[in-house]
């Protein structure tokens, strides 16, 4: 490799030789692309005349690649190299490492998370199953001719009429929610934030002013909520900023996959026909047996059966969106939602289970700790939980399902390995002051409050003692259906920042994540940071 280093020094200048060298070089770089082909490096041995050195010039000098080795003309002649003998050929060759991730990888074939798999799929027949039970008993309610008969036919004509109308106004929503935030991001993230409130308001003073107590409860608790909304839009007012930027770039793919939202879609139907369904067997169990169990646990399947639903969908965006950043492909949506339901379903199921656990603990924790007070004793432990929730969301956290779409990574190595890359990059500060994910929360509940300042309304007029049972039925369908819907727009969000911290040079970004870097780290950055580590614990 020394000689490599030495000038290059042409001494011959005859249209012949270099005829010759360059059918040379075309055969050698053939050979070369046949060994590499074949995933083998081999060496090829210098032949170099006897003549001393005063007798022959060197004519070329040229670095080539390992399957192509160096190349000296004596005398102008290109020499012929032997191939390598039998004995050469059968050692061992080492093969070059690549630095990032083959192909290979990103077609895994490995059912991840089994454990929760099994779980959610015998949950889904357990759920099914006691879903036929109480439509059963319903119908049979409806065929006796005695007090049962009586009330079944009153909840089918003051209970379900409501309800239905509630799916349908929510998935009439999610669809325009979703739709809104893909062509207007910029005026949408505004807009949510303060309808958010404005409705949430509205609903519960509806409830108050019916003045009956499970409803004045109810009405209490979406005024508390909307007080909230209102302080957390005025405190991240600074952020919303930036978040429009992120948001308008993320989205910019979208345009080039035109069935990106036909899983989405699939998801809403699959999920609208669910709850019809479910509407159903909640009306079969007033009833039964102890009502409040069975609607409890009615309600936790639902909750959970959406929740994957919403993150069935966010995989599938997530593989072909990232892989467009990753690898400039156009992935094939069909094959990516397939691989969402069967290999990566069980990774889906397990963080439905637990991340919207862990981020409701996580914000609850970082309220306490904005706080100040005089009590040692109680901000001590509120310090303690930050830092244990701090841990706990290093090992389960939302952003891991580009990492489990991509890669095929169960959900906690998904998890660690993500949050891994965004300290590398310097980038938690600023995924902990996003907002995407609070705005999609928000879309949700101002479905649900719009849904229940409609049913709500009407259930009073026709029948009142179920008002407060019917709205919150309502909320919830509404919240849920909505949630499906943003899951676009969210894995967008996230697989912008993943792919950025993955490869920052990658010509898709541009500079929007490096100037607010640059400008947390001159100071400048006047937004009031979330709390991470406890205030009173910084040195």
């Amino acid at each position: 490799m020394g000689a490599a280093e030495d000038p290059v020094v042409e001494r011959e200048n005859n249209e012949q030789v270099e005829g010759k060298q360059e059918e040379e070089k075309k055969e050698d770089a053939e050979v070369g692309v046949k060994d590499l082909e074949k995933g083998q490096v081999g060496f090829q041995e210098q032949v170099i005349g006897t003549n001393p050195p005063h007798d022959y010039h060197v004519s070329m000098l040229q670095r080539l690649n390992p399957s192509n080795p160096l190349r000296i003309v004596v005398n102008g002649n290109v020499p012929r190299f032997p191939t390598p003998s039998p004995s050469q050929q059968s050692q061992p060759r080492a093969t070059p490492t690549l630095s990032q991730p083959s192909l290979a990888t990103l077609n895994s074939r490995i059912y991840t998370d089994r454990i929760f798999l099994f779980l959610f799929l015998l949950q889904m027949v357990i759920a099914i199953g006691l879903v036929c039970f109480l439509l059963f008993k319903g119908i049979q309610g409806l065929l006796k001719e005695d007090d049962v008969q009586r009330k079944e036919k009153s909840v089918l004509e003051y209970f379900l009429p409501q309800v239905e109308a509630a799916s349908f106004l929510s998935i009439t929503l999610a669809f325009a929610w979703q739709k809104a935030v893909r062509e207007f991001p910029k005026f949408m993230v505004q807009f949510i934030l303060w309808s958010c409130f404005l409705m949430s308001l509205s609903a519960g003073i509806l409830l108050i002013c019916y003045q009956k107590p499970t409803t004045e409860v109810l009405g209490v608790f979406f005024i508390g909520f909307s007080i909230g909304n209102g302080l957390y839009a005025c405190w991240v007012s600074q952020r919303i900023e930036f978040c429009t930027k992120i948001m308008i770039k993320s989205i910019e793919p979208v345009s080039k996959f035109p069935g990106l939202s036909r899983p989405i879609y699939w998801m809403l139907g699959v999920g609208f026909l669910w709850m019809s369904l479910w509407i159903l067997a909640v009306m079969g169990a007033l009833n039964f047996y102890v009502p409040p169990l069975i609607i409890i646990l009615l309600v936790l399947s639902l909750a959970w059966t959406t929740e994957v639903m919403r993150n069935v969908a966010n995989l599938t965006v997530s593989r072909v969106i990232a892989l467009y950043y990753l690898r400039g492909m156009q992935s094939n949506t069909h094959f990516c939602f397939q691989r969402a339901l069967s290999l990566n379903l069980g990774s889906a199921c397990l963080g439905s289970l637990f991340v919207p656990a862990i981020e409701a603990l996580r914000i609850i924790v970082r309220g306490l700790n904005l706080l100040e007070g005089e009590d040692e004793f109680m901000f001590s432990c509120a310090h303690c939980c930050l830092r244990v929730m701090e841990s706990i969301f290093r090992y389960g956290n939302g952003w891991a399902f580009v990492q489990i779409a991509v890669y095929g990574k169960g959900f906690v190595k998904a998890s660690q390995d993500t949050w891994a890359l965004f300290e590398r990059q310097e980038l938690e500060g600023i995924v902990d002051s996003d907002i995407t994910s609070s705005i999609c929360f928000l879309t949700g509940v101002c479905s649900g409050s719009l849904c229940v300042v409609v049913v709500a309304a009407w259930t009073y007029a026709v029948h009142q003692s179920f008002t407060a049972t019917i709205s919150l039925l309502a909320f919830f369908i509404g919240y849920l259906m909505t949630r499906i819907a943003m899951a676009l727009p969210q894995a967008c969000v996230s697989c912008y920042y993943i792919c950025y911290a993955e490869n920052p040079d990658n010509r898709l970004f541009d500079q929007t994540i490096p100037d607010r870097k640059q400008l947390i780290k001159s100071g400048h950055d006047v937004v009031v940071p979330t709390p991470r580590v406890p205030r009173r614990f910084n040195s």
